[in-house]
């Protein structure tokens, strides 16, 4: 389960990269050039895209790559990976996968308990 969180949560953080690049580009895009009506408006909470843009993908690879060593650490930081994205971007054709593969690879990585190895995180 560590490695399937491990997995899960450096995918999930690359796909995050690329939603947080857009995100984030968008909003300065608009906040130089202006809005359009109708084609390109503005986001209610600009900071907000703009730090999960960085914040939420960076926790998503950090908490799979912690997932092997420390699975509980890992498991939180990609929860609040995919609660961030969720929060943030919202649930859409672009953020579905990965929302849903940091929110799994967090439940997989809590629910690494009894490993295979002696170093269990309860």
């Amino acid at each position: 389960m560590r490695n399937a969180a491990l997995v899960l949560g450096i995918i999930a953080g690359l796909f995050g990269m690329v939603v947080g690049f857009f995100s984030y580009g968008y909003t300065t895009a608009v906040e130089h050039f202006g809005e359009v009506d109708g084609v390109f408006e503005q986001v209610a909470n600009i900071q907000t895209v703009r730090l999960a843009s960085v914040i939420a993908p960076l926790l998503a690879i950090a908490g799979g790559a912690m997932a092997r060593s420390r699975a509980l650490w890992g498991g939180i930081a990609l929860l609040l990976s995919a609660g961030g994205m969720y929060y943030a971007f919202g649930f859409g054709v672009f953020t579905v996968f990965p929302i849903a593969f940091a929110a799994t690879a967090g439940v997989l990585a809590i629910a690494a308990g009894k490993p295979d190895e002696p170093k269990a995180h309860f």
